[in-house]
């Protein structure tokens, strides 16, 4: 087990101090035990919003490559690469011959696509996955954010606005997802979520080639897919991060969210074989209070766990201008740029560039659309 961070290494405390405010109860429990237990985050309603206007297929526009931050521990897992045929053009319910569903080609430039988790509810991982997408793209990255909440969407709610379309009309038959993405702030695409939908790895094969059709026209306008998965361990928050490459989990220094991180990591290493991820503590009062609880991740997931590659990403302290941004429904790394939270999502969104991506051999939306289309419903 090894592990990595981006500021001291000092001996840490042996258990995270408690933070100097702390918008959220502490759980009366002690010390942090693999127990999953988490609570689903509540929607608010919101306003009205314009879907983007369908578009024609994009053309390729070369950016820069990260570059490898020096001494960094890159994540271990290293699944295969899918390969097959593209669906035929203009016919993106097709299948290839023998009756499979078609797959993505292999050409195209790398896109890194990194599912965003929390085993607790509460922790603050949608406000992070929209700052971190903001942040990315005033960096010159092109981000698309997936809203993959299927039950309760988030993303919505924090910009103040309310999609005439959702995944749940593409899934119809009913949408494009051209016409289905909408635009954010500094540019940024939204995949909106829907409540109460079936398992997205419950749709059928002709829904399975319009994805990969349509994903096609985005591959090479793309630089990150960041996914906001739901909280928990549940089905389908193990299914966006076995198709996922990379994998951003978001904690507090609560025993409860510790020991409910530990159990989607858990879940995730000991019964699917994924190793790598970063860890991002949120709401602390500062670095010590981030590394004491990294270091207790650590420690325990070096001790009961396998072959698991732990990282620090950085933190973000506890920040008022937060929960007054989600009262106002702007982002806060655009209504508080220069507060504590914002400068921290803008030092996670320089960390994530300078690392180098797992070596998967071609783009990761690759092999996330074909894993995607190719993964069996039972994923618990």
């Amino acid at each position: 087990m090894s592990g990595s961070s981006p500021d001291d290494k000092s001996t840490p405390p042996k258990a995270p101090p408690a933070p100097k405010a702390a918008p959220t109860k502490a759980a009366p429990t002690a010390q942090a035990q693999p127990v999953p237990k988490a609570a689903p985050p509540k929607a608010a309603p919101a306003a009205q919003a314009q879907p983007v206007p369908k578009a024609a297929p994009p053309k390729a526009a070369p950016t820069a490559q990260a570059q490898p931050a020096p001494k960094a521990a890159a994540p271990a897992q290293k699944p295969a690469q899918a390969s097959g045929q593209k669906p035929p053009a203009g016919k993106p319910g097709a299948k290839a011959a023998g009756g499979t569903t078609p797959k993505l080609s292999v050409s195209g430039k790398p896109v890194r696509v990194i599912a965003v988790s929390s085993g607790k509810g509460g922790v603050g991982k949608s406000n992070i996955t929209l700052g971190l997408a903001i942040a990315l793209a005033g960096l010159g990255r092109k981000v698309l954010l997936w809203d993959a909440d299927l039950g309760l969407a988030n993303t919505d709610v924090l910009l103040g606005i309310r999609t005439k379309a959702t995944i749940h009309d593409w899934l119809k038959g009913e949408k494009s997802l051209s016409e289905i993405i909408v635009k954010g702030p500094k540019g940024i695409n939204i995949l909106p979520a829907a409540s109460g939908i079936l398992e997205l790895n419950e749709i059928g094969e002709s829904q399975k080639a319009r994805l990969i059709a349509e994903f096609e026209q985005w591959q090479d306008e793309l630089d990150f897919l960041l996914i906001d998965t739901a909280a928990g361990i549940g089905p389908n928050v193990i299914f966006f991060n076995l198709v996922a490459q990379e994998h951003l989990i978001i904690l507090n220094n609560e025993p409860t969210s510790i020991t409910d991180a530990y159990a989607l990591i858990k879940a995730l290493n000991t019964k699917h074989r994924q190793s790598g991820f970063y860890l991002l503590p949120n709401m602390v009062s500062g670095p010590k209070d981030a590394r004491a609880v990294f270091e207790l991740m650590s420690n325990v997931a070096g001790q009961y766990l396998g072959q698991v590659s732990l990282d620090l990403a950085g933190y973000v302290p506890y920040d008022e201008a937060v929960p007054a941004s989600v009262r106002r429904q702007q982002p806060f790394y655009i209504l508080y740029p220069d507060s504590e939270a914002s400068l921290r999502i803008a030092d996670l969104a320089r960390y994530l560039i300078g690392r180098e991506p797992p070596a998967f051999g071609v783009g990761g939306l690759v092999l996330f659309l074909n894993r995607l289309v190719s993964m069996e419903r039972a994923v618990d």
